[in-house]
């Protein structure tokens, strides 16, 4: 299993001090969570911060834009060095044309599908995807109970991934934990997003190693 510990959940009065643990952790990507107060109900932070966590940070960026009209920011978040540019299929009315451009700026395309959003309807871009994000809580703030149909999804989804002969990953994001994170694998999850489970946790690089281990 890959893990993407969510920095939503960082302590930002002293990130240096979380990156030294991230950096030395097992974690595979490191989940940036960039809100608009718009389209979901929270303000996080802006391509600065996202700049200056590059610069700490020794593992790849997986960058999920829950802002309206991502595709006007696809240039910034490659300029901060993200390896995964994740976008929500409800904010793009031209999803084919963003997800084409993301790649073009040389970054990996996700899209990320809302709890009420059924995974058919990425039926006709899914052959085009690096990976699609499944969020199990509603976006916007951390610390959320997991939403159990999240499970039926995800193995819709890997059905839909092995019909189509696409090599997206599954990633998921929202009240992941060690119970979670087990069934999640079991229905066909690839990558576990987690933001309190790590950071609240009394030794968050074992935490990281458990999900590693699902």
């Amino acid at each position: 299993m890959l893990v993407a510990p969510s920095l939503l959940s960082a302590n930002f009065a002293n990130l240096q001090a979380d990156f030294e643990i991230l950096n030395s952790s097992n974690a595979d990507y490191l989940h940036v969570d960039v809100m608009d107060g718009v389209f979901v109900p929270n303000i996080s932070i802006g391509f600065p911060v996202i700049k200056a966590i590059q610069r700490l940070a020794r593992k790849p960026l997986d960058v999920h834009m829950m802002i309206v009209e991502p595709q006007k920011y696809i240039s910034q978040v490659r300029d901060c060095g993200a390896e995964i540019m994740n976008v929500h299929f409800e904010a793009c009315t031209h999803l084919n044309r963003v997800v084409h451009e993301i790649k073009e700026a040389g970054m990996k395309a996700g899209v990320t599908l809302n709890p009420a959003t059924p995974v058919f309807m990425l039926e006709d871009i899914i052959s085009e995807l690096d990976l699609v994000l499944i969020m199990s809580v509603n976006p916007g703030f951390g610390g959320q109970a997991f939403i159990e149909n999240s499970l039926n999804k995800v193995s819709r989804l890997r059905r839909l991934i092995e019909a189509s002969g696409s090599h997206a990953l599954i990633e998921v994001d929202g009240g992941v934990n060690e119970m979670t994170g087990a069934a999640l694998s079991k229905a066909g999850a690839d990558i576990l997003v987690a933001g309190s489970y790590v950071f609240k946790a009394p030794d968050p690089m074992k935490a990281i190693d458990t999900l590693k281990s699902l």
